[in-house]
């Protein structure tokens, strides 16, 4: 699927500096990027639900602890 990407000067600029860095082309900086994203929000939402989980299991010892 093609997928026009509309950027200020400024985002131009960003993105030609990171895939300057990386050494690779501004259109696999941008893949890059938004797999790096995607990946960094599922693990924040993985982890996220596991310390809610482990609260609510551990409520009552975690309470007597601070006591």
């Amino acid at each position: 699927m093609a997928m026009t990407l509309r950027l200020t000067p400024e985002d131009e600029q960003a993105l030609t500096q990171l895939a300057e860095a990386e050494g690779v082309s501004k259109q696999e900086a941008t893949v890059r990027a938004i797999h790096e994203a995607a990946s960094r929000r599922l693990r924040r939402d993985k982890l996220t639900e596991l310390s809610t989980a482990a609260r609510d299991r551990y409520a009552n010892l975690l309470d007597r602890l601070g006591q």
